[in-house]
């Protein structure tokens, strides 16, 4: 199975590409995508967009994982990341791959054990966790965390289905796995 995952920025765009057999994780490819210093919004987009086609069309991943947007306290900054991760989701859908989000949260829980980790740290456990010889860069370190987070998000859910156990509702509505 290949997974790609993508980190949306509107200055720079992180993917991870990973090959996984179940077991066994590899990475395929890693990089960023990023317009000029200087350009308007729109060509930044632009090549996003055409950088994420070239991605999907060379790797044809089976399924695409995508960190969700945080919400800072700068408004205008939201607003851009919104259209960065709307060209990446744009380009996904158009490529026909099944979609799976995740929280910046879920996604440093995943890799670094806590949800408030940073991107150094995230980088460093990345890299131990690929065999990689170099920290990536941190945008295509945090796209690769979101492929590992959801390979192991779907390798649990692989277990509960063959446990034939259902996730419980909780109280923050995400859910609990129950007998």
């Amino acid at each position: 199975m290949i997974i790609l995952g993508i980190d949306p920025g509107s200055q720079t765009t992180g993917y991870g590409v990973l090959e996984s057999d179940g077991r066994n994780r590899k990475v395929v490819a890693l990089g960023c995508l990023k317009a000029r210093p200087g350009v308007s919004l729109s060509v930044r987009l632009g090549v996003i967009y055409a950088g994420l086609q070239g991605v999907l069309e060379q790797y044809q991943p089976d399924e695409v994982a995508v960190e969700a947007t945080f919400y800072g306290k700068n408004v205008h900054s939201a607003l851009v990341m919104g259209h960065a991760r709307g060209v990446c989701l744009l380009a996904v859908q158009q490529a026909g791959c099944q979609l799976f989000e995740y929280s910046p949260l879920e996604v440093k829980k995943s890799v670094v054990g806590q949800g408030r980790a940073g991107k150094g740290q995230v980088g460093f456990m990345i890299r131990a966790m690929l065999g990689l010889r170099a920290t990536p860069s941190e945008d295509a370190a945090d796209a690769l965390a979101v492929a590992v987070c959801h390979l192991q998000r779907r390798t649990l859910m692989q277990l509960v289905k063959k446990a034939d156990l259902t996730p419980a509702p909780s109280r923050s509505g995400k859910g609990r796995l129950s007998p």
